[in-house]
């Protein structure tokens, strides 16, 4: 029996092994010819065009073959002449900004194509499969899965939506052929959909637009898809860039419309997966032509060591065969087998004999290989251009914790195993570098800003590391003989009543208001330009002035002169003078005097900074201090302590916060703050020099 994939597609015939079979395709009237044999099967067209046998799927039960056979039109056929790939595949990437819903959307389109058996759980977030991805609800990490769609297999990449995961987002695009735009349908194109696209433009990738959460009350799309041409011609695309199609979709159901509209309620996200395939052309490349294929990310298994991903160009990539790994400096190419050759299906990695040109590709057997590197034929080693990625903009040093505390409550506490692990990081995350400083206790690192170095920091602290990591600062550049610094594009989504509030918060930062809209019911969107450096600390500030209902999102918008100082934090530091454990009683004096960051029965050092004082003096304190215990009690003396709950102290809060002459001091169990130097006799003699 023959069954179709599409059931509309072919009509049900049978056949023995070794006899002639016709199947009409009804819906283009194209008749084929197969014919099975012991050990091969030969697909043939009436055009006599030899198919792509990787998609012809063969089952044997007793004496009976089940052959799927995917729909095929005569242009399908008249594009896949030797020597050109798959018109079966389509590689995809997803843009969005933060809790747009583009992996709600994804959920939604594997559970539309079926990748969830019947007795499977459905998971929410699938592709969020990291703690952090999950805990802040971003998407950190560029991931692929695959789908089928009317016998078309369906990569789909999910990039991050920050710009300080730039670094994945390029590696992302390097895998792709085109991009599907997410935008909500209230919010409209924010910061980070801008940033992402216009990487996707520049590689001149063809896009599907697709309007989210149109269910909403406070649903704008018609404005949304102004926005949205609007942001095409900012950043100067192409006209045949701008012919895009638009889907009106609601992702949390799984329903889509073609154009503007809301979905009903028996539509579902087959014209999302439609428009992929019209709008996203087949890979290129030439699977009969000397291998080329480009790493452009990495991954380790515990069983077949270091793993490259990425994308084959040109030719064809089988297992078992001897290829040549191309790395950068005109090192010596590495000849060797392919170890083990892995594809993408559905959300997990299988086992291939092949992948051709346009497919993506997991690889094991190169422990020595590196983002950017080329895997080509030994015959002709040609090798790819490398991956090139934004430069970093912000550094910070990571030593050894030098705290009384230190080796109490983590498990790699040496520069050695920091240096090891920090050195493991550069080679999957082509966005982060590192330096040796002066010391070998200390090392410099630099990325692309504060979110993405505190998410490696918080990484290390969940895998048991002990570090204390420096105040971030900018990176600088002479263009002209003129010293400049990074420029950022920053969006607050605000309450409409604290609009003021947070243009008098930016004004002494430098920042230069760009735009001021509505946005939800009772909010308003501030645009506004400023260094990167008047952005340290900005964040907590905005949270405190907006009683934390400000949404801040930025981006690296280019380079401006030196603008000169900016303004630090306003109070100084609360410095305990001893080692000990906090009391109540000293904490209820010290709250008159500043903002606590602990509570009672925290043990403490000399030089740990248990608060903000309320002057912008550092102040010299001990919270240790017990109450007298004498036979006489007054009403006064007696009265019980009332504690202001102290401040929280996050990890991204802490190194905002702290001054550069202090550090954060992390462990899996705390975060703590202090000075560099610990005692007073010491900063004392500091500042005198």
């Amino acid at each position: 029996m023959v069954s179709s994939m599409d059931s509309r597609s072919s009509v049900p015939t049978s056949t023995t092994a070794g006899l002639p079979l016709r199947v009409m395709v009804t819906r283009s009237w194209v008749v084929t010819t197969l014919s099975i044999t012991s050990d091969s099967l030969a697909f043939t067209s009436d055009s006599g065009i030899v198919l792509d046998m990787t998609r012809i799927v063969v089952q044997v039960d007793s004496s009976v073959k089940w052959i799927e056979v995917p729909f095929l039109s005569p242009v399908a056929c008249s594009q896949y002449p030797a020597g050109m790939s798959s018109p079966f595949l389509r590689n995809v990437a997803l843009i969005a900004h933060v809790d747009h819903g583009k992996t709600t959307l994804v959920d939604g389109l594997l559970r539309a194509t079926g990748v969830f058996a019947p007795h499977e759980e459905l998971i929410d977030r699938v592709m969020d499969s990291d703690d952090q991805e999950r805990e802040r609800g971003i998407t950190i990490l560029a991931k692929a899965a695959s789908i089928d769609w009317n016998g078309t297999k369906i990569n789909l990449v999910d990039t991050p939506g920050h710009a300080d995961f730039g670094g994945e987002v390029e590696r992302a695009l390097a895998l792709v052929d085109g991009v599907l735009l997410l935008v909500d349908a209230a919010e409209g194109p924010m910061p980070q959909t801008r940033y992402v696209l216009s990487k996707a433009l520049e590689r001149h990738l063809p896009a599907v637009v697709v309007v989210n959460k149109v269910d909403r009350s406070d649903a704008r799309t018609e404005e949304v898809v102004d926005e949205i041409y609007e942001l095409f011609f900012d950043l100067d695309a192409e006209d045949h860039h701008i012919e895009f199609p638009i889907i009106s979709t609601v992702a949390r159901d799984g329903r889509a419309v073609v154009g503007i509209g809301v979905p009903g309620a028996e539509d579902t996200l087959a014209p999302v997966l439609d428009a992929i395939l019209e709008t996203i052309p087949a890979p290129s490349g030439d699977p009969d032509a000397p291998l080329q294929a480009l790493v452009t990310n990495l991954d380790a298994s515990d069983y077949l060591g270091r793993l490259a991903i990425g994308r084959v160009v040109r030719g064809t990539l089988r297992a078992g065969e001897r290829v040549a790994l191309l790395q950068a400096d005109d090192a010596p190419a590495i000849t060797r087998k392919v170890g083990s050759l892995m594809g993408f299906s559905h959300l997990t990695r299988d086992d291939v004999d092949e992948r051709q040109a346009g497919d993506l590709f997991v690889v094991a057997g190169f422990p020595e290989v590196g983002i950017g590197d080329t895997f080509a034929a030994i015959e002709a080693p040609e090798a790819l251009p490398r991956l090139v990625v934004d430069e970093p903009v912000l550094r910070m040093t990571f030593g050894v914790s030098t705290s009384p505390l230190a080796g109490t409550e983590g498990k790699f506490v040496t520069s050695r195993q920091i240096r090891d692990r920090l050195e493991k990081e550069v080679l999957g995350n082509v966005s982060i570098r590192i330096e040796e400083t002066s010391s070998r206790e200390v090392i410099e690192v630099a990325g692309r800003g504060e979110l993405q170095l505190s998410v490696l920091i918080e990484s290390m602290r969940r895998e048991g590391f002990e570090l204390q990591v420096s105040r971030p600062e900018v990176i600088v550049r002479e263009i002209d003989d003129v010293k400049h610094e990074p420029l950022e594009r920053v969006t607050v989504d605000v309450p409409d009543v604290y609009v003021g509030a947070v243009t008098q918060v930016v004004a002494p930062r430098k920042g230069r208001i760009a735009d001021l809209r509505p946005g939800e019911s009772g909010r308003s969107i501030v645009t506004f330009t400023a260094p990167s450096r008047g952005l340290l600390g900005l964040r907590s500030l905005l949270l405190t002035v907006t009683r934390g209902t400000a949404l801040v999102h930025q981006h690296h918008e280019g380079w401006i002169p030196w603008v000169g100082e900016l303004p630090t934090r306003q109070g100084g530091a609360m410095i305990a003078d001893r080692r000990g454990v906090s009391t109540g009683f000293a904490l209820n004096n010290l709250q008159k005097r500043g903002e606590l960051f602990m509570g009672p029965g925290v043990e403490v050092y000399e030089g740990m900074i248990i608060g903000e004082a309320s002057r912008p003096e550092n102040m010299t304190v001990n919270p240790t201090k017990g109450k007298q215990l004498t036979n006489i009690r007054t009403h006064s003396t007696d009265d019980a302590i009332k504690l202001k709950p102290p401040r929280d102290m996050t990890l991204e809060v802490a190194i905002e916060w702290i001054a550069d002459d202090e550090l954060v001091e992390i462990t899996p169990a705390s975060i703590r703050v202090r000075k560099q130097l610990l005692t007073e006799s010491e900063r004392k003699r500091a500042k005198a020099r």
